[in-house]
């Protein structure tokens, strides 16, 4: 069996934000979608400040709410123990929402990409207008639109239903890593099998302590955290009086 699981290492995580970027062209998500975030703590007294980045996706959960509270089984376990959902089934009751404790779960409320539908240019006689570029280039809802996606999921989801990270599902089909992990610039983000012994995610939870967001509800996620930022260097001294 495979059980999907991912580590983040916070010392190397940075902040930059390339997982939300690159989740959103992946996944071609519409405004105010988001499968992939961060929570950003802030520590010290101005002006020593410093910033701790924790990376949030949906967890995957081995005991997970949002299936457990699905009436029409929308949301359900797929293979490899990723927690997937039909929007085919779903009927847009947001129980899942409701019941999930990480707030990872987005809802469609309106038709995603209507600003492409414009025929008004933003410059007149200078530019063209949105619904022309996305004539030119030949894109479907949206000139950046990956069709790759449509290999497991519609490629853009309806409105009325839910949406959620799939830990890139479709890539992970054709033996590709999410592409959230294939594009953080720090190598912050490891992706494996947790049953196999001899993969980088059971190498790294065996040598690091890790922790996992909210692990006194047992949900039982499989998104593990290791180490925490070191800010680095310090000014030398003795001390002081």
């Amino acid at each position: 069996m495979t059980t999907y699981a991912m580590v983040i290492d916070r010392q190397r995580c940075v902040g930059c934000g390339a997982c939300s970027v690159a989740c959103k062209s992946e996944n071609n998500l519409s405004e105010g979608i988001r499968w992939s975030d961060k929570i950003t703590e802030t520590a010290g007294t101005f002006p020593n400040v410093r910033f701790d980045y924790i990376p949030t996706l949906c967890n995957h959960c081995e005991n997970a709410p949002c299936v457990k509270g699905c009436p029409t089984k929308a949301m359900h376990v797929g293979e490899g123990g990723i927690v997937m959902h039909d929007p085919d089934k779903c009927i847009g009751c947001r129980y899942c929402i409701a019941n999930c404790p990480y707030g990872v779960i987005s809802y469609n409320w309106r038709k995603p990409f209507t600003n492409w539908e414009s025929n008004e240019a933003l410059i007149k006689d200078c530019t063209i207008s949105p619904s022309d570029m996305l004539a030119k280039v030949g894109g479907k809802g949206i000139p950046y639109y990956n069709p790759e996606r449509e290999a497991t999921l519609p490629g853009i989801r309806p409105t009325g239903v839910v949406e959620k990270c799939t830990f890139c599902d479709h890539r992970l089909k054709r033996n590709l890593l999410p592409y959230c992990v294939e594009a953080c610039p720090a190598d912050a983000r490891i992706f494996g099998d947790l049953d196999d012994p001899n993969s980088e995610v059971s190498k790294l939870l065996g040598k690091y302590k890790p922790h996992r967001l909210k692990e006194n509800l047992g949900t039982e996620p499989k998104v593990f955290y290791i180490r925490s930022f070191n800010p680095g260097t310090y000014v030398k001294s003795k001390g002081g009086v």
